[in-house]
């Protein structure tokens, strides 16, 4: 099992920036490759994948957000961020931490296997 705790979402103006964070505590096992992700989901919109990163660092992007955010992790704490920068209004929404466990290289178009609960991050103009 594997547990997700998102946080370091807040209101900001347009092309400010922020910063999450998630924290995942791997209970009862340990998984040699696993790949982390930020997904997020506005109102009235499907959940959409944001960026990903395996466990040697390699990454992918929405395009959307390409040049914009950066997906980064410390593996030995099974930490992982999400910056982000010149941020737009349509950035707004829940973001998710989530995990695929046995996964060797990051897909935003594949299922999930654990998710956290979100941290709201909200972008006027």
């Amino acid at each position: 099992q594997v547990q997700l705790q998102e946080s370091g979402g807040g209101s900001v103006q347009a092309g400010g920036s922020l910063r999450l964070s998630c924290a995942a505590v791997f209970i009862g096992y340990s998984i040699p490759d696993r790949c982390m992700y930020w997904f997020r989901q506005a109102p009235g919109k499907e959940r959409e994948g944001v960026a990903g990163i395996d466990r040697t660092g390699t990454t992918t992007y929405a395009d959307s957000v390409q040049g914009r955010f950066t997906i980064s992790q410390d593996s030995a704490k099974n930490t992982l961020w999400l910056q982000m920068n010149s941020l737009k209004p349509e950035d707004t929404a829940m973001y998710y931490c989530a995990v695929k466990v046995w996964c060797t290289f990051p897909r935003l178009a594949v299922g999930m296997d654990y998710w956290g609960k979100g941290t709201l991050v909200t972008i006027s103009s």
